[in-house]
């Protein structure tokens, strides 16, 4: 069983910056794709970016490509989630999590997930 704690989020500015860390423990985060996701409230939860398990391959939803940026530290067991030039509607709880299937836009194929960090820009 993975267990993922995120970190990282807060209030900022438009246009300001955050970095979103997933920690994982009782697993080995290599084994499986990571992906962020957030859920702002009253809407659906929708994918951000996600990331194959060796890093080979990144994907993003349309509305954050070229602001953010995901990435991994397979040694440290850890998932990152690089976020510039915020807008308010990035406003969001956002989640990581893991999966064993390829597909990886879609929240159903993802085993594990987090609790959330929320980020909030104003």
């Amino acid at each position: 069983q993975v267990q993922l704690v995120e970190s990282g989020g807060g209030l900022v500015e438009t246009g300001g910056s955050l970095r979103l860390s997933c920690a994982a423990s009782g697993g080995t985060v290599s084994n499986y794709h990571m992906g962020w996701f957030r859920q702002a409230p009253g809407k659906e939860r929708e994918f951000v970016a996600a990331i194959r398990w060796n890093g080979g391959s990144t994907l993003y939803a349309d509305s954050v490509k070229g602001r953010f940026t995901v990435s991994r530290d397979n040694a440290k067991n850890t998932v990152y989630l690089q976020m510039n030039s915020l807008k308010p509607e990035d406003t969001a709880v956002y989640y990581c999590a893991a999966s064993v299937k390829s597909i990886l836009v879609s929240r159903y194929t993802y085993d594990y997930w987090g609790q959330g960090t929320q980020v909030t820009v104003h």
